[in-house]
């Protein structure tokens, strides 16, 4: 397991990272009571198709402005496998829990569903006309990821280690860990055909838009924090 190491506390409930995963996990039980027809007619009715939402050969502008787009965010919410689901939410709250502290919840949440909706949406532009469906919150983690490194860029995490009967605590750089979370995304990009589109570019379109996000976030950040 792995443990933030803080060296500011808020006694302040966080809600929006519980909630994330609260709604995911839901989702995916939910979708796994489903007979197997039903459940590929919804990843291909709220998965994120590009062949569903831009068309090459039409104006852009209107099919941003289409009701169809609302898929770049359920799509978010959607895990077929619990290896998927899992390694994204073991590294929403590794990284999450620290970031909606300095953010606040409410901001964080926003960071959360627009970065996914900003990955998703490159990863659409980038896969035009295929027809597998991009799911899960990837994209959403990447760009918590990057606010993250940009929050704390000599941030050091707490790692438990099991050896034998005993409990070995390290602290590591949080780059690490982060380097851990690109080979995972890589291996998931090797095995994507088998539940959905995966594409590396929504992955690097959300960790650039968490990077942004949070330049753009620092004198919120600043007033908050503030005694």
């Amino acid at each position: 397991m792995f443990v933030h190491v803080e060296t500011r506390r808020r006694q302040q409930w966080q809600w929006a990272t519980l909630l994330i995963v609260v709604v995911c996990v839901l989702c995916f039980v939910w979708l796994a009571m489903l007979p197997l027809p039903r459940r590929i007619a919804v990843l291909l009715e709220w998965g994120t198709v590009p062949a569903n939402i831009f068309n090459a050969h039409e104006p852009l502008w209107p099919q941003l402005t289409d009701p169809s787009l609302l898929r770049l965010f359920t799509a978010l919410f959607i895990h077929v496998t619990w290896l998927h689901l899992l390694s994204n939410l073991l590294f929403l709250v590794i990284f999450g829990l620290p970031g909606e502290r300095t953010l606040g919840s409410l901001r964080f949440l926003l960071l959360f569903v627009i970065g996914g909706v900003v990955a998703n949406l490159i990863g659409a532009v980038s896969l035009a006309g295929v027809r597998l469906p991009i799911i899960g919150c990837s994209g959403a983690v990447s760009a918590v990821v990057g606010t993250y490194v940009a929050l704390f860029p000599r941030a050091r995490l707490g790692l438990v280690l099991p050896l034998g009967l005993y409990m070995e605590f390290v602290r590591l750089p949080a780059f690490l860990l982060i380097g851990i979370w690109v080979l995972l995304q890589l291996l998931f990009s090797y095995a994507g055909p088998s539940y959905g589109a995966y594409v590396w570019w929504a992955h690097i379109g959300g960790f650039l838009f968490g990077l942004v996000f949070a330049l753009f976030s620092r004198e919120a950040i600043t007033r908050r924090l503030r005694p």
